[in-house]
C-alpha cells in the first residue's frame, strides 16, 4: 500500500466506505418476478451434515446452489434460536442508541473499523430524497486483531453475545469449508478449511432506513464481496437484499433463524471459478427499517491467493492470475480508484465473456 498523509488515508477510508453506500441510478432495477424458479435454493445443514453415505443429494445441491447462484439460505445450522435472538436484540439496542452514544465508536482517521453513517440520495420526478444508512465494522477474530477501543469496550452483554456469536459462527463456516471441500472433489492437501483456519473474521451491523416516499427506488450501489465467504443474520426478517441473476435483481425474502451465506471474491478464486461471487444490493423497505449484521471469512494473510491446482484441468483452466498472498489481493483491493469495476475481474485470465461463449 502506498505511503498517504493523514488526510489522504481519511480521504481513502472515506471512498473506500462511500463507494458502497452511494446509491446509483444509471442502472434501471429490473426485479424478477417473485417464484418458485427465482427464489435462492435453501440448503438444510442437518441433512447435509449426516450425508455420509451414498445419499448425497444436499451436497450436490450445496454444490449447484455455489455454482449457479452464488448464494443459498442455510436453516438447521446449528447456531441456536435463543442465541439467534439474543444477537438481534443486542444489536438493534445497540444500532437504537442515540448518535451520541455510538459516536464513543465513531471510526477513526485512516481506520474501517467503528461506527460510521452515511447520507444516500435518490431523485424522483420532484424531489430529492435523502436518508442515513448507519454502519458498523469491526474485526472479531483472531482476538489480537482486535481494536481496543470496539469490542472490549462494548456493554457487557453486547460484547458476550457477539463473543459467542463469532465463535459458533467460526466453527460453522469452518464446517462448510470442509463440505465445499468434497463437494468440489478438492484434494486432501488442498483443505479449504486449513487455508481459512487464523484468517480475519470481521462483522459489519447495518441499518436501512425505510423509504421515505412510496414508489421512489432508493438503493445501494451493487457489489460483490472481497472476502471468501459471508454469513448474514438479517435482524428483523425485513426483506430488502437482491441478487443479480442473469440480468434481474431477485429478492432474497428472509427465512425464519435462517442466515442467508453467499461466496465471496476470494472463495471464487481459490475454486477457479466454479463458484461464483456475484453482485448484491440492499435496497431499502418501503415499510420498514430493515437491520442486519453480516460475518466475513477471509483466507490466513499469508495464503497464496490462486486456484486450486485440482481444480485446473484442460476443461478448466485457471481463469485467475496468481497475484500473491491475501495481503497483497487487499492492498490492490483498497488501493484501486472509485470507477474502475469489479477488482476481481482485473485478476481473471479468462474473462465472464470468453467463458460464457
Amino acid at each position: 500500500m502506498p505511503p498517504y498523509t493523514e488526510e489522504q488515508e481519511k480521504e481513502k477510508v472515506e471512498d473506500v466506505v462511500v463507494a458502497s453506500y452511494v446509491c446509483n441510478d444509471l442502472e434501471k432495477p429490473i426485479v424478477s418476478n417473485v417464484s418458485l424458479l427465482s427464489q435462492v435454493p435453501v440448503i438444510d445443514m442437518e441433512k447435509l451434515f449426516s450425508d455420509y453415505g451414498d445419499d448425497d443429494t444436499e451436497l450436490q445441491k450445496l454444490h449447484l446452489a455455489c455454482k449457479d447462484w452464488g448464494f443459498f439460505q442455510m436453516i438447521n445450522h446449528g447456531v441456536s434460536s435463543s442465541l439467534l435472538e439474543k444477537v438481534r436484540s443486542e444489536i438493534q439496542g445497540f444500532l437504537n442508541l442515540p448518535i451520541e452514544e455510538k459516536k464513543q465508536f465513531e471510526r477513526q482517521v485512516g481506520n474501517l473499523e467503528g461506527y460510521g453513517e452515511m447520507l444516500v440520495s435518490s431523485e424522483s420526478d420532484d424531489q430529492k430524497i435523502e436518508s442515513l444508512v448507519g454502519m458498523f465494522y469491526l474485526v472479531t477474530q483472531p482476538t489480537h486483531l482486535r481494536q481496543p477501543h470496539l469490542l472490549p469496550k462494548f456493554p457487557l452483554s453486547l460484547r458476550d453475545a457477539l463473543e459467542e456469536y463469532s465463535t459458533q459462527l467460526k466453527e460453522l463456516a469452518m464446517k462448510m469449508f470442509n463440505i465445499m471441500a468434497k463437494a468440489l472433489g478438492m484434494k486432501a492437501e488442498e483443505d479449504l478449511s486449513a487455508l481459512f483456519e487464523g484468517g480475519k473474521q470481521s462483522m459489519r451491523m447495518n441499518y436501512y432506513p425505510k423509504c421515505p416516499q412510496p414508489g421512489v427506488v432508493m438503493g445501494l450501489n451493487p457489489h460483490s464481496d472481497g472476502a471468501g465467504l459471508t454469513i448474514l443474520l438479517q435482524l428483523n426478517e425485513v426483506e430488502g437484499l437482491q441478487i443479480k441473476k442473469d440480468g434481474a435483481w431477485i429478492p432474497i425474502t428472509p427465512l425464519p433463524n435462517a442466515f442467508v451465506v453467499n461466496i465471496a471474491d476470494m472463495l471464487e478464486i481459490l475454486t477457479n471459478g466454479i463458484y461464483k461471487s456475484v453482485e448484491h444490493r440492499p435496497v431499502f423497505n418501503p415499510n420498514k427499517e430493515r437491520l442486519s449484521v453480516a460475518t466475513f471469512f477471509e483466507p490466513r494473510s499469508d495464503v497464496n491467493l490462486s486456484p486450486a491446482e485440482s481444480l485446473i484441468t484442460p476443461q478448466n483452466p485457471a481463469k485467475f492470475k496468481h497475484i500473491g498472498t491475501v495481503t497483497d489481493y487487499a492492498k490492490g483491493f483498497f488501493s484501486r480508484q472509485l470507477g474502475q469495476g469489479s477488482y476481481l475481474d482485473t485478476m481473471r485470465i479468462v474473462t465472464k465473456d470468453q467463458e460464457n461463449n
